[in-house]
C-alpha cells in the first residue's frame, strides 16, 4: 500500500465494505432521505407540556460529539439531597414507527463509530440537528426527574415531556480536569452563571450513587478503548481513551435514568427490552486469575466478591489495572438484550449488580432506546403497547445481533487502522496481554499504539489475562490482520 492510502478517506472505504460484510447498510434508502428532506424544524412541545428551559441543563460529551442525546441538570434539597434531571431527546417526535427513517435505523439498530468516520442510525440532519439536545437551542425531550438522598439512594422518581433548553455544550475532559482542580473551568462553563455550582453538586451526587451501586456488588471495571489519532487526515497514532470524572457522572446519571425507566414500565404493566449480563459461564477462570493475584474467590458467581478483588487490584496495581479489568471483561462476555413481561422476573445485570436495567438514554444512537422511548409515551398516555410481545422479542434479539455485527465492524476498521501505523514496524518486540483465547485463537493487545492482534506463533498453554513478549510478524490493512508471534521474554 502507497503512502496516498494512509488516509481518512481510504479507511472510510475499508469502513464501508465492513459495514456489508457484516450485515450493516451504510447509506440511506431515497425514501428515508426524502422523509429527511421534509423534515423543516425540531417538534414543538405541544400544549400544557412542562417548561424546565430556566433550569440549567448542560450536555458533556465526547469532544467530537453532535449528536446530543440527553441533558442533565441538579438542584439542592434542604435535607441534603438533590433532586436530578436527565432530559432525553424525544426522537420518537420527528422518527415515526413504520416510516422509512425508522426502518433503516430498525435495520441497523444502532450507530457504528469507526476509527475512518461515522455510520449514523439516524439522517444526520436528526441526530445532529433536529432530534439533537443542541446547546443554545429549544427542544422537545422526556425528563426522568429523581429525588437522590444525601447518601446516594434514589427515594422517588418522576417521568415527563417537557421542554429543555441546553445552556451548554461541554466535553469530558475539559470538564474531568475541572473537577479535579486540574484545569480552569470551561469557558461554556464560566459563561453561565450558577452552572460550576450546579455541575459541583451534579458530581457530588454522582459519586454518591455510584458508592451506593458499589455497595451492592457493581463492579468497578476499567478498560481502554483505542481512538484514532489523526493529524491533517493522516493517521499517525491509536491513543487510549480513558475514564475520567465527567464520564462517571455521566455514566452513573444515566444508569439511574434507565433502571428509573424500566421500573416505571414494569409498575404500570409495560413489556420492555431489557439489558442483560449474564452470570459469567468462566467464573472458573477468574477464579484462577484473582488466585495469582493473591486473593480466593468463591465458587459460586459473586459480584460483590469479584469487586473487591477488582478495587484491591486497582489500589496496588494501578498500571496494570486496565488489563486486570479487560481480561475479566472477556469472561463476563456480551450483554444482551432480551424482553421481559410485566410481572416476571429476568435475569438482571450481573456487572450493574441491577435487576432492573434497560437502554432508554440514547435514543438518537440506539433503537432499544428509541423502542423504550415510545414504550415511555405510551404508558404516560395510558395508550396501547405499540408493538406485540413477539415483535418485541424478535427486536430484542435483532438488536443483539446487530450491536454483535456493529462491534465487529468497529474492532475491523480499528484493527485496520492500527495495521496501517504497524506496517513499517515489523520486526518490533511488545509486551502484551492475551484478550481472548479459544479455538477460533489466541489474540493479545499491545500499546503504542494500542492494537490488538492475533497470536499466531507460541500460544500453546496462553489464556485471557496471561502477559507476554510478543513479536510483530505481519499486517493487512485492508483486512485488519495484525498478527504476532511469541519473543523470548526480557531478561533482567
Amino acid at each position: 500500500m502507497d503512502s496516498r492510502r494512509d488516509s481518512l478517506q481510504d479507511l472510510g472505504g475499508l469502513a464501508r465494505q465492513a459495514m456489508i460484510d457484516h450485515g450493516l447498510q451504510p447509506d440511506f434508502s431515497r425514501e428515508a432521505m426524502a422523509e429527511t428532506g421534509r423534515l423543516a424544524a425540531p417538534a414543538d412541545p405541544p400544549p400544557g407540556v412542562a417548561d424546565l428551559t430556566a433550569l440549567l441543563w448542560c450536555s458533556i460529551d465526547n469532544d467530537d460529539s453532535r449528536d446530543l442525546d440527553q441533558l442533565t441538570a441538579g438542584e439542592p434539597l434542604a435535607d441534603g439531597g438533590a433532586r436530578i434531571l436527565v432530559a432525553i431527546a424525544d426522537v420518537d417526535a420527528l422518527v415515526k414507527k413504520g416510516s422509512a427513517i425508522d426502518h433503516h435505523a430498525r435495520t441497523n439498530t444502532t450507530s457504528v463509530y469507526t476509527a475512518a468516520r461515522i455510520f449514523p442510525m439516524l439522517p444526520e440532519k436528526l441526530s445532529t440537528n433536529l432530534t439533537s439536545l443542541n446547546a443554545g437551542e429549544k427542544r422537545l425531550a422526556l425528563v426522568v426527574d429523581m429525588t437522590v438522598s444525601a447518601d446516594g439512594e434514589i427515594t422517588g422518581a418522576r417521568h415527563y415531556a417537557a421542554a429543555v433548553f441546553n445552556h451548554a455544550k461541554l466535553a469530558y475532559n475539559a470538564v474531568a480536569a475541572w473537577l479535579d482542580d486540574a484545569g480552569p473551568a470551561p469557558a461554556a462553563v464560566a459563561a453561565v452563571p450558577g452552572l460550576d455550582a450546579a455541575l459541583r453538586l451534579q458530581d457530588r451526587v454522582a459519586l454518591a450513587m455510584r458508592r451506593k451501586r458499589q455497595e451492592r456488588g457493581a463492579l468497578r471495571l476499567e478498560t481502554i478503548e483505542a481512538r484514532p489519532v489523526y493529524e491533517n487526515d493522516r493517521l499517525v497514532d491509536m491513543k487510549p481513551d480513558q475514564r475520567n470524572r465527567a464520564k462517571d457522572l455521566i455514566e452513573d446519571f444515566m444508569i439511574a435514568a434507565n433502571v428509573s425507566t424500566a421500573r416505571f414500565l414494569s409498575d404500570k404493566g409495560y413489556p420492555t427490552i431489557r439489558r442483560v449480563l449474564s452470570v459469567p459461564r468462566r467464573w472458573d477462570r477468574i477464579v484462577y486469575l484473582a488466585a495469582e493475584h493473591g486473593t480466593k474467590l468463591p465458587r459460586e458467581p459473586s459480584a460483590p466478591a469479584l469487586d473487591a478483588f477488582l478495587e484491591d487490584r486497582r489500589v496496588h496495581d494501578p498500571v496494570h489495572f486496565p488489563d486486570i479489568s479487560l481480561s475479566i471483561v472477556k469472561m463476563l462476555g456480551s450483554g444482551e438484550y432480551q424482553l421481559e413481561l410485566p410481572g416476571r422476573g429476568g435475569e438482571g445485570h450481573f456487572g450493574l449488580s441491577l435487576r432492573d436495567y434497560t437502554h432508554s438514554t440514547a435514543p438518537n444512537r440506539r433503537y432499544p432506546d428509541l423502542i423504550a422511548q415510545r414504550l415511555l409515551k405510551a404508558a404516560l398516555a395510558g395508550a396501547a403497547v405499540p408493538y406485540s410481545n413477539d415483535e418485541l422479542s424478535a427486536l430484542a434479539a435483532h438488536c443483539t445481533l446487530q450491536e454483535d455485527n456493529a462491534d465487529k465492524v468497529e474492532r475491523q476498521v480499528r484493527k485496520s487502522a492500527a495495521a496501517l501505523i504497524l506496517a513499517s514496524r515489523i520486526g518490533t518486540r511488545y509486551d502484551a496481554i492475551v484478550t481472548g483465547a479459544s479455538e477460533k485463537g489466541t489474540w493479545v493487545r499491545i500499546s503504542g499504539p494500542t492494537a490488538e492482534g492475533k497470536l499466531v506463533r507460541g500460544f500453546e498453554g496462553l489464556d485471557v489475562g496471561d502477559k507476554v513478549r510478543v513479536e510483530l510478524l505481519r499486517t493487512d490493512i485492508q483486512r485488519g490482520f495484525i498478527d504476532f508471534g511469541r519473543a523470548p521474554e526480557r531478561r533482567n
